[in-house]
């Protein structure tokens, strides 16, 4: 038993459906979709089995989690050095990987059972060349990036709080949030001119077959 008080049931992908693979996923991930199809497995398998994932979302694996995560890829320059933040299952962080081989990547994940997911994914479809996972909290990690992202952390203001020393100076805060994001910059004003930061909200469609998602940018 591991120290969030779950078993771990081996290392393998239980084969539950989740869904036939979008045209979508193809036209974003490129020559990368095999893995990304392998990751979505993973997520529908280990992830479920693990906690990670709820049931129930494993028909929603693609558009709701997956294809979703790129909606930041846009904001991200090229050949940045990226930390996810409390990347949980590895979204964003994962699927940013496997699309954006540019990229260094960095999962930071405080619990001990999410982590060892993590590496085993990464492992799983070899990534470890430009992925890297490592346990720990944001708010006493070290590293200085191009890009902090997240994707359902925390509400804006903890957020920014925790993450800003891995970004100033010159680096960006780059988001996924739901429909409350403009609400969370606007509250935010005073905060962002002591950092002397600024806050934009960008409504993004990764593809037309996605679904709309909100993502912060604070640069």
């Amino acid at each position: 038993m591991d120290a969030d008080g779950a078993a771990p049931s081996g290392v393998g992908s239980r084969p539950d459906a989740p869904g036939a693979t979008p045209a979508a996923a193809s036209d974003l991930f490129g020559a990368a979709v095999g893995l990304a199809e392998q990751y979505v497995s993973i997520l529908a398998g280990r992830g479920v089995e693990w906690g990670l994932i709820g049931p129930r979302e494993t028909e929603r694996l693609w558009p709701r989690h997956v294809l979703n995560s790129l909606a930041v890829s846009g904001f991200v320059p090229d050949g940045s050095a990226v930390v996810d933040v409390g990347s949980g299952a590895g979204l964003p962080g994962i699927p940013l990987a496997l699309a954006r081989p540019d990229l260094k990547i960095t999962l930071l994940e405080p619990l001990e059972r999410r982590a060892k997911f993590l590496q085993l994914a990464v492992d799983e479809l070899g990534l470890a060349e430009h992925v890297r996972v490592i346990r720990g909290r944001a708010e006493e990690h070290k590293g200085r990036y191009d890009v902090v992202t997240c994707r359902a952390v925390a509400p804006l203001d903890r957020l920014l709080g925790w993450t800003a020393h891995l970004f100033q100076p010159g680096g960006r805060l780059v988001a996924l949030k739901g429909q409350s994001a403009a609400v969370e910059v606007d509250a935010l004003d005073r905060v962002l001119a002591r950092r002397k930061l600024s806050g934009r909200v960008a409504s993004v469609t990764p593809h037309p077959d996605v679904e709309e998602t909100f993502v912060v940018v604070l640069s």
